[in-house]
């Protein structure tokens, strides 16, 4: 059987990258997606692949999900965005949008979907973090604050959810094949005043033992494995996979 068979998931950020293989292979192990995103051509086409439901959905709208009730086993929070500036120059309108999305957002997306998994026995919740959930850069004050937050929101819901059987995890990778990432290396040359082909050894990787990327996929089986009953006993915890870089 299905490792995931008759459990329904929830990805947000799933229309590409880290969210869209989350999805795929939340399927592939046999849950019911929702891939949310607010891409809606990309999350219907992801959707239509797995056989899963699309949800056009803008998380900075965060009053709508003030009220939200999700019925759903997994919850994968997922979706985030970079800005790329030194503190002086870092916009304060972009400081408190990336803390909406990546911060306010998650939190009431678990508010929402805790009671349906307190009243089912059981639920898990995985947080998308980031060697930066553990580790700061410069040029990134909004996106390492938010991570550092979903970390501590992590822990929490881990510890309230602990006695009502949910598990909440964060997934810590270091930079990902992703669109995201791409864009970065362009913000990255820039800031840095190097040369874009300089910036993954020279900046990407240059705290990374094993000098590639992660690939989507690999994120997504760790994420499959913390939503499965194998890691029933795994909650409140952090899972590196940035070949090296946290062990400095």
């Amino acid at each position: 059987m299905s490792p995931l068979a008759g459990k329904t998931a929830l990805v947000t950020g799933g229309a590409s990258g880290i969210g869209a293989a989350c999805a795929r292979a939340l399927a592939e192990r046999g849950a019911r997606v929702t891939v949310a995103d607010r891409d809606e051509t990309g999350a219907k086409e992801v959707a239509a692949e797995i056989g899963g439901t699309a949800w056009a959905v803008d998380l900075l709208d965060v009053t709508a999900l003030e009220t939200l009730e999700l019925e759903t086993d997994i919850l994968v929070n997922n979706a985030g965005v970079q800005h790329v500036a030194a503190i002086p120059d870092f916009p304060p309108e972009r400081f408190r949008q990336i803390m909406t999305l990546m911060v306010e957002a998650p939190f009431l997306l678990v508010r929402a979907a805790l009671p349906h998994m307190y009243h089912s026995g059981g639920g898990r919740i995985v947080n998308i973090s980031s060697v930066h959930g553990l580790r700061a850069s410069a040029y990134k004050s909004a996106y390492v604050t938010a991570k550092h937050a979903l970390e501590g929101l992590s822990k929490v819901t881990a510890l309230e959810g602990g006695p009502h059987g949910v598990t909440s995890n964060c997934v810590n990778p270091g930079y990902v094949r992703t669109p995201l990432v791409d864009k970065q290396i362009a913000d990255q040359a820039a800031a840095h005043g190097i040369p874009e082909r300089e910036v993954v050894e020279k900046v990407l990787l240059t705290e990374s033992a094993i000098k590639r990327l992660v690939e989507p996929a690999e994120v997504a089986a760790l994420v499959c494995w913390l939503a499965s009953a194998d890691a029933g006993m795994v909650t409140g915890a952090s899972y590196t996979m940035d070949g090296g870089w946290s062990a400095r």
